[in-house]
């Protein structure tokens, strides 16, 4: 899987791409990143990839050229999809990281200021939320789209139970059943008995009873 993310902060990624399952998932080549910055992409001599909005109105909006350039600049794979990131896209979910994970590529388009040339929209073949909130711009939900994709892929985690058995992953859409680890009591607080009986089938039914269908 091959993410290209399309930014004018592509230094906000830098940490994110190093860290962790992320960084192990690059080195074993298991997804790959590519950060884009659509300034280079501005014709004139300041590089200027915002403009006043017609008919007026608060803040600056998004060019449609520069954008499209770097798009047009993205050696597209077979099986790819351009997403635009944006407040009135579909809401993000388990199920749509799952048919995302099955891509050979995404792109993401990161917005700022009070958002996109409308036009963009001709150019893209989605557009997603990642909730009923308004961030700074699409950087921190193009993260929230690369972790929660690139986990589903094979080999980025460790075992494919972790993925199997996690909130949201089954049809029900289940809140995952709560958690413990050592030590057995902490401060009085203690661990339910039934987890350390190493009874197999009372712990699991203990966890599907502890299990909480999202409303």
């Amino acid at each position: 899987m091959r993410f290209d993310i399309v930014t004018l902060f592509p230094g906000i990624f830098t940490s994110f791409l190093k860290e962790s399952i992320l960084n192990k998932a690059q080195t074993n080549k298991k997804i790959s990143f590519k950060l884009h910055n659509f300034r280079r992409f501005a014709k004139d001599k300041h590089r200027v990839v915002d403009d006043k909005p017609y008919g007026g109105g608060p803040g600056m909006v998004l060019k449609v050229d520069p954008i499209v350039s770097c798009l047009k600049s993205i050696k597209r794979k077979k099986k790819s999809k351009v997403i635009l990131l944006t407040p009135k896209g579909k809401e993000f979910s388990q199920k749509i990281a799952k048919s995302l994970s099955s891509l050979d590529q995404i792109i993401l388009i990161c917005g700022r200021y009070e958002g996109f040339d409308e036009r963009v929209r001709k150019f893209v073949d989605t557009e997603i939320s990642v909730g009923s909130y308004i961030t700074m711009g699409g950087e921190a939900p193009a993260m929230v789209i690369t972790e929660a994709v690139s986990r589903l892929i094979p080999g980025v985690l460790g075992h494919k139970e972790s993925i199997e058995e996690e909130s949201f992953s089954n049809t029900l859409n289940y809140i995952e059943y709560p958690q413990y680890t050592r030590p057995p009591v902490y401060k009085g607080l203690k661990v339910p008995k039934v987890l350390i009986s190493g009874h197999h089938k009372k712990i699991t039914e203990w966890r599907q009873k502890n299990s909480k269908i999202k409303k």
